[in-house]
């Protein structure tokens, strides 16, 4: 199982396993709860509609538009991709059924299953994948992960079932990304929707059909009746049991948590972090949380202007904080002190190795290289921090302002959605005067070619750049021999860490722990944190 509950993973909730004891019968439609005496059963149901609330929306439904979390997981129900992560996080046959990669890694051919239909009825053939790939990498409509596709040189339809990609030279880490969600398959009839497409309406092949999107409130899903599951990690071969899945915006965790408790919701994400035992305590309630995020946390810095544009004065910030500390203070155990950038269950990620080239909390040094600069006691430097909404991330930067303020560092913070967080550090980093900024920035991949996309010129929010940072990208993307590939990234997280370019903090760091009502059966969450609802039942 890629999920496990709290107790099963942090030591000082093993004592409540002495709660009362739910047990689920092999056959899957009947489920037996035991309290002292009394036993219960009750039915599982075909049907219903389960509602999942979050504490932001999505900020858009096309995968060429968005980066955040809180999209990919709704279009992750709507649309497939032509390869599947396991329960392992290994690449598997989805969409397709075979693909093969030529020696000098220039060509990918795929191969697709048949019978596979749109949401609209029309046949998903090879056209389909020549038309999302093409939009994705288009100089007019590029999307905004267009960088993850790699460089394509030619899409071409073998035959109805058979598309080639070929690519000017290797590019590694292609492969893995035709798994993940940002390279879902969109049926080519969307062209006709235009603007509309991933606003009010969308047109894939996944498990979830487009309903409606009421913006800050909810969104509407029902089952698509011709599904065929190939390669998701699920039992559930065919369309979802549920008829329909409500996707809610519940900023307040109390609030998710107090629907979830009435019987409003059935799945919440990110419950209060305070009520975790509380929760583990209730035989009505479970907690769900995802093993292997891919996530990373970090700080990131505005290099456009000073003082962030001067490696000392950003060695002050990774100096002065103390991350341990903060996390044990805010999280508890529940989330994991992160050395590299790269997150865990990911190439490259090796702590002893990236904690050889990052920083340790110092606060003599961060003065130290204050004083450098100009500044002191009576001249404190004065910086804006950001993070985005959610997590208990306010509560962390909170932390690091008096950490920082505790070295010569003032800190002003502000919060924000992630989507206009995305915008505003572009912005700042496209911007030569004012105060300067720095932020709480996190991102979640499955390899390590997120570095390539995040720190390659130009960027993906045109922050730190070098020539020499380029070179050493370059190659984690056109080595495609493993171990060869793995000293290649090595080589670029060794400079980001010790040049102060990419400063991790902890993982994972948001949307990491679900909780259901106990007359759920059959959610999970597969890997890089990606929840799954066609096995989902409801008990009457």
């Amino acid at each position: 199982m890629s999920v496990n509950k709290p107790c099963d993973r942090y030591g000082k909730w093993l004592s409540l396993l002495l709660v009362p004891l739910l047990v689920t019968a092999c056959g899957g439609d009947s489920k037996v709860t035991v309290e002292g005496d009394s036993v219960t059963q009750t039915e599982l149901q075909e049907g219903g509609s389960l509602v999942w609330a979050r504490y932001g929306d999505a900020d858009s439904l096309d995968p060429h538009r968005t980066t955040t979390t809180l999209s990919w997981q709704v279009f992750d129900q709507i649309y497939d991709t032509l390869l599947a992560f396991d329960d392992n996080g290994d690449v598997v046959p989805n969409v397709a059924k075979e693909w093969t990669v030529s020696d000098d890694g220039l060509e990918a051919t795929f191969v697709l299953n048949e019978g596979i239909v749109c949401h609209d009825g029309t046949p998903f053939d090879a056209n389909d994948v020549k038309y999302t790939a093409e939009r994705a990498i288009s100089e007019d409509n590029p999307s905004v992960t267009k960088g993850a596709w790699g460089p394509i040189a030619a899409v071409d339809v073998v035959d109805p079932q058979t598309v080639k990609f070929t690519f000017e030279k290797p590019f590694g880490a292609f492969i893995s990304f035709m798994a993940d969600p940002f390279s879902s398959q969109i049926c080519d009839s969307a062209e006709e929707l235009g603007d509309e497409f991933g606003v009010t309406a969308a047109v894939g092949t996944g498990p979830w059909k487009f309903v409606s999107w009421t913006k800050g409130d909810e969104i509407v899903l029902e089952k698509n009746a011709d599904y065929q599951n190939f390669g998701r990690p699920i039992a559930n071969e065919g369309a979802p049991y549920l008829d329909q899945l409500i996707v809610k915006q519940i900023p307040e965790s109390q609030t998710r948590l107090a629907g979830l408790q009435t019987g409003e919701i059935q799945v919440i994400a990110e419950p209060p972090l305070e009520e975790l035992e509380a929760i583990e305590a209730d035989p009505t309630l479970e907690n769900y949380v995802a093993e292997k995020t891919g996530q990373n946390v970090f700080f990131e810095f505005t290099v456009s202007r000073p003082p962030f544009n001067d490696i000392r004065a950003r060695q002050a910030v990774a100096y002065g904080i103390d991350p341990d500390a903060a996390i044990d203070l805010v999280f508890g155990d529940v989330v994991q002190r992160e050395t590299c950038t790269v997150a865990r269950g990911v190439m490259g990620n090796d702590q002893a190795f990236c904690a050889q080239h990052g920083y340790s909390h110092d606060p003599e040094k961060a003065k130290a290289l204050l004083a450098e600069l100009g500044y002191g006691p009576d001249n404190p430097l004065t910086v804006t921090m950001m993070t985005w909404v959610g997590g208990n991330r306010e509560k962390m930067v909170q932390v690091f302002q008096n950490q920082l303020q505790q070295v010569g560092i003032e800190t002003e913070i502000e919060t924000m959605d992630i989507g206009t967080m995305n915008a505003r550090v572009k912005q700042e980093n496209e911007t030569t005067d004012g105060q300067s900024t720095f932020d709480m920035m996190g991102w979640a991949w499955y390899d390590p070619d997120i570095l390539h996309q995040l720190w390659h010129s130009p960027g993906a929010y045109s922050g730190y750049q070098t020539p020499e940072l380029d070179a050493l990208l370059a190659k984690t993307r056109t080595t495609v021999d493993p171990e060869a590939r793995l000293a290649a990234v090595q080589d670029a997280q060794k400079y980001l860490l010790e040049n102060a370019v990419h400063v991790p903090l902890y993982t994972p760091g948001w949307l990491w722990i679900y909780t259901t009502r106990s007359e759920v059966e059959g959610f999970k969450i597969g890997p890089f944190d990606r929840p799954l609802f066609n096995d989902v039942k409801l008990s009457s």
